[in-house]
């Protein structure tokens, strides 16, 4: 019996969901606002007979982004990728939370959506938005299970060295002040690939590269550290957050600038990172065609290189070594420059780049070797988070009917 998932991606000014079918994505349906109107493009994942085109834009009929759950349904059926008599076996929400309840992934009753409530309060820049997809869900598909599903649970095999910081540990347990660690559905799906391949040595360094950067050192096939910590703003630098800063460097930010608690933390992670440095863009793209002619943007990408070097440094210090060395996200698989200048630096590691590997890069496929004959293993790998997420939410759902 086939199976159908919807899954759903909420941003603070968009929404993106993607059905699947059988653990195959047939389409993808992306909600913004242009022009102060609410339009929909539709993608064709997979090539249907009659379609005119990959892709088609719905307009007509939308009031609120809030109910983009309800347009979808509606145009999935409009186009035929649902009918009436189809069942959604459940529909799946990446959840970034701080606390070890959100380390796990569950299905949402009263219990997650309280939690929920109570997080809002704890991380009003991260949490809010996805909260009202998720209770929306639920109030248009009551039949249907809602699951969230947690960006941190591959991260919660990490010991207690790894999680802590240096603060009172009643404390950190009371008020679960912790280093949690996200983008672990990306880590989850590299590891898995790696595994399903026969590829994976027992200490491997993974870069999430993307608007969003982390690194993670993998040992045995578990998560063993990684960079990011209470809150994806921790570790390296990023599109728009600053990545480590000096706590006592951010309340001279928040007095220079006259900003309250929620902005200063609003600030360090929209404000920030490339944008803040090159003064123009947190747009990778951006600061590669501009750093030739503008100092800062110069600054902004040795910066951003530097401290990814950095943080390596730090995965390989705390296994001890490492035997592989992986690339994925979107800047970790697109762009060959920036893979080449970070492993520039991680010769003394054993890594060294095949130059025409690395500038041909994923060219469709799912992973590439770049290493040069001697180096260690470099990987480019196409991160699948969607299919972590449905291979989670298929056990969960196995589990609970048991």
């Amino acid at each position: 019996m086939e199976k159908l998932f919807l899954v759903t991606n909420p941003g603070s000014s968009s929404r993106k969901y993607a059905l699947y079918r059988d653990g195959q994505e047939v389409c993808s349906l992306h909600f913004e606002t242009e022009d102060k109107k609410l339009i929909c493009t539709l993608k064709h994942s997979i090539p249907r007979a009659g379609d005119a085109s990959k892709t088609q834009k719905f307009t007509d009929g939308f009031k609120r982004i809030a109910d983009t759950i309800r347009y979808t349904y509606n145009i999935l059926l409009e186009t035929g990728y649902l009918t009436p008599e189809d069942k959604l076996d459940g529909i799946l929400a990446r959840v970034v939370a701080t606390g070890e309840f959100f380390n796990n992934d569950y299905i949402v009753d009263e219990e997650c959506l309280r939690r929920l409530e109570e997080e809002k309060r704890r991380a009003p820049l991260h949490v809010p938005v996805i909260a009202a997809e998720i209770s929306k869900c639920v109030e248009t598909f009551p039949e249907t299970p809602v699951i969230i599903i947690s960006d941190s649970h591959f991260h919660h095999t990490r010991d207690e060295v790894h999680k802590l910081y240096a603060i009172d540990v009643d404390l950190a347990n009371r008020a679960e002040i912790k280093r949690y660690g996200y983008h672990g559905l990306s880590m989850g799906a590299v590891r898995n690939y790696l595994r399903d391949h026969d590829l994976l040595p027992p200490r491997v360094v993974a870069c999430h590269l993307g608007s969003g950067a982390s690194l993670t050192a993998i040992k045995n096939g578990y998560s063993y550290d990684t960079t990011m910590g209470y809150t994806p703003l921790e570790g390296v630098m990023m599109a728009t957050r600053s990545g480590d800063i000096d706590p006592a460097a951010a309340t001279a930010i928040q007095r220079e600038l006259g900003l309250n608690d929620e902005a200063v933390e609003e600030y360090l992670n929209r404000q920030c990172g490339l944008l803040g440095v090159s003064g123009v863009s947190g747009d990778m793209r951006d600061v590669l065609e501009l750093r030739a002619t503008n100092p800062r943007a110069q600054l902004a990408y040795d910066m951003y290189i530097y401290r990814i070097q950095r943080a390596v440094g730090e995965m390989v210090a705390s296994t001890q070594g490492t035997d592989a060395l992986v690339f994925t996200a979107t800047i970790g698989e697109r762009n060959a420059e920036i893979r080449r200048d970070i492993v520039a630096g991680l010769e003394y590691l054993g890594f060294k780049l095949d130059d025409k590997k690395n500038d041909a890069g994923l060219n469709g496929a799912d992973h590439v070797d770049i290493s040069a004959k001697g180096s260690k293993p470099i990987y480019v790998i196409h991160t699948d988070e969607a299919a972590a997420m449905l291979r989670r939410a298929e056990i969960l759902l196995a589990n609970q009917n048991a």
